[in-house]
């Protein structure tokens, strides 16, 4: 057992779902597909979120420190203002994230969401008190949002290294391709026009006939591994069973969100009757 147990315990906890279905359906209401992949952060490649805790975390701490210097009152004042205003992109990033994920994955981002609401809350009540000159009980406040604002962070962490939220579940492709040409498939058993799955070796792959011609991608999608040889194509790329994400049959570029990663494409071609797959 370890301080991680009791997440694992509650990323089973099927009652969290009545909580996160109605939330997860509004935020996917109002976001439209092209803001929506901005806050994912596919501009950047990676998920914007975790770039944007920097400035609260960063406030909020050196707040705490300054709380312990003499003469250095506006200054902490200020800095839980900033940190406050800086935890609402933050949040907005968060929840756009929380909403693409799977329902294990959703249950405990409720308790991360749940830690960082308090903390916020706590940071502009310790402001208030500040504001009012009652210093003792803004700093006590603020000592208490620290706090949760550090449980909300171990939570954070549990999602994203522990249950994989957030990362480019694709990224183990350029050590379980193959380096050679590697049969993966009869001609005759590839129909035109529709995903198929295959194994290359240690890879899973989906190969997609167009034609005389043959792509074929890593088939685990690089959001959260879905099966891409369940998704549908059109305009020349195949989309994601799970949640939405679009990619490239030729190239494996995104282009569309969740997703941040593109999707590792793989060389092929048509030898003798049967399909072949390298590295690409």
């Amino acid at each position: 057992m370890n301080l991680s147990t009791p997440l694992d315990r509650v990323a089973g906890w099927s009652a969290l779902d009545a909580i996160a279905r109605p939330i997860r359906k509004a935020i996917q209401s109002v976001l439209p597909t092209g803001l929506a992949d901005v806050l994912h952060g596919r501009p950047l490649g990676h998920a914007l979120h975790p770039t944007l805790v920097e400035l609260p975390v960063g406030a909020w701490t050196s707040a705490a420190l300054l709380d312990l210097v003499p003469g250095q009152r506006r200054a902490a004042d200020l800095l839980i203002a900033v940190g406050c205003a800086g935890a609402l992109p933050a949040v907005v990033t968060g929840w756009a994230d929380w909403s693409a994920l799977r329902p294990e994955q959703q249950r405990v981002g409720l308790i991360h969401a749940a830690g960082n609401v308090t903390a916020v809350g706590l940071y502009a009540a310790s402001l208030v008190a500040r504001l009012r000159g009652n210093r003792r009980r803004g700093k006590l406040l603020a000592a208490v949002a620290y706090g949760a604002a550090g449980t909300a962070a171990f939570v954070g962490g549990h999602l994203a290294y522990r249950q994989a939220a957030g990362v480019n579940h694709a990224a183990a492709v350029d050590a379980l391709a193959p380096s050679e040409w590697t049969s993966v498939a009869l001609l005759t058993d590839l129909p035109e026009g529709r995903p198929v799955a295959a194994q290359a070796g240690q890879l899973a792959v989906v190969l997609y006939r167009d034609g005389s011609q043959v792509h074929a991608l890593a088939d685990r999608c690089a959001h959260l591994a879905g099966p891409l040889h369940e998704g549908t194509v059109s305009d020349g790329a195949v989309t994601c069973p799970w949640h939405g994400s679009r990619f490239d049959l030729a190239t494996g570029a995104l282009r569309q969100g969740p997703a941040t990663a593109a999707q590792p494409a793989l060389d092929a071609r048509i030898r003798d009757g049967r399909i072949e797959v390298r590295r690409g």
